[in-house]
């Protein structure tokens, strides 16, 4: 496939501090026996989930956003591989597939294009070309009953997520259509209208490509929310919200609560489980804010979706440890190792 990059074990084991009288996930996930034939590489595995990144910010610069989310993905993965492998969370039902590269795409548009609306349009059409190489190994990796567990790069590759994902679960023999649903933790819909591919509506084109059928967003910013979006949201029945101010400020429901709602509102079918980093307080990404849930709210969505959706794939997106305006945030790729591994610790367990 174009632009992957498929780890071996070598790869793996580099990033994974070996230490006697311990074990680490690094030692215990699978790998790609043939990356000449990943399908039947995946479908001989054991593992039921696959675990890859998509470090870019082509789609959040496509949508007028600070560079960055292509930052988290190696952090992450040096936490994560460095995880303890123990009764909690043993490893081996993990394979790591690896990363999609689109540095080379990024790098022309930056160089060659001008400032303005040639290079945001050269970004939006490049967007493209990810969906199309992200959508076919999520379509691969779904067609054998696996769960996708993505790391990002920017929302935009929610739409390749879900339509892989849609198209993927019916080739099994998983679902009567190529439509399946989604769960958004998020300070911002992405839902705006299609005006080319960006960070800023993945949802929009799923819908209206026929691949998403029901769509929740909890968490959203008043503040952030355009009324033409706000107006698409409130005419469609297939589509819900829930404010971070109704649940923060006016207190009309509490934050799991709100999830609970969103998992009800979604559960006639295979759902699709998406966090944007931005709706964490703090937390380094694009659109960072002061106001936002908290981490452990986070933890917390994450171990209750598992256990509530019959899940699609996993997909988080928008974080970063260094923005192209300076900003850092070394912890960043913790953080997201904590959500992944609570993830998959809830799924297990029920």
């Amino acid at each position: 496939m174009s632009h992957l990059k498929i780890y071996n074990k070598q790869d793996i084991l580099s990033l994974t501090r070996i230490r006697r009288f311990e074990t680490k996930l690094g030692e215990r996930v699978q790998v790609v026996q043939n990356p000449h034939d990943i399908a039947a590489s995946l479908q001989s595995s054991t593992a039921q989930y696959v675990l890859l990144g998509i470090p870019e910010d082509i789609g959040v610069k496509a949508n007028g956003g600070i560079g960055g989310a292509d930052s988290a993905w190696l952090p992450f993965l040096k936490a994560f591989l460095n995880i303890q492998s123990n009764d909690f969370l043993e490893g081996s039902n993990i394979l790591l597939l690896g990363h999609f590269d689109f540095s080379v795409i990024e790098q022309l548009i930056e160089q060659h294009a001008h400032e303005g609306e040639e290079k945001m349009e050269a970004f939006r059409h490049a967007v493209n070309t990810i969906d199309d190489a992200v959508e076919q190994l999520i379509h691969t990796i779904t067609q054998f009953g696996k769960i996708p567990i993505v790391i990002g790069g920017g929302h935009n590759n929610a739409y390749p997520c879900i339509k892989g994902a849609a198209k993927g679960y019916y080739k099994a023999g998983l679902i009567p259509i190529a439509q399946i649903n989604a769960i958004n933790v998020d300070a911002h819909a992405d839902f705006r209208p299609m005006e080319g591919r960006h960070s800023g509506n993945g949802f929009t084109y799923a819908e209206a490509d026929g691949y998403l059928e029901k769509y929740c967003v909890v968490g959203i910013h008043e503040n952030y929310l355009p009324q033409n979006v706000w107006m698409d949201i409130v005419n469609n029945p297939f589509v819900d919200c829930i404010t971070y101010e109704d649940i923060f400020v006016h207190e009309k429901r509490t934050f799991m609560q709100a999830i609970a709602h969103a998992t009800g509102f979604t559960d006639d079918t295979y759902c699709g489980i998406e966090l944007d980093v931005d709706s964490i307080a703090q937390t380094l990404s694009s659109a960072q804010s002061p106001v936002g849930i908290t981490i452990n709210q986070a933890r917390q969505y994450m171990h209750f979706v598992a256990a509530d959706s019959k899940v699609a794939y996993l997909h988080i997106s928008e974080g970063a440890s260094i923005l192209s305006d300076g900003r850092t945030d070394p912890g960043t790729g913790k953080l997201i190792s904590y959500l992944v591994t609570d993830f998959i610790k809830s799924k297990s367990t029920y």
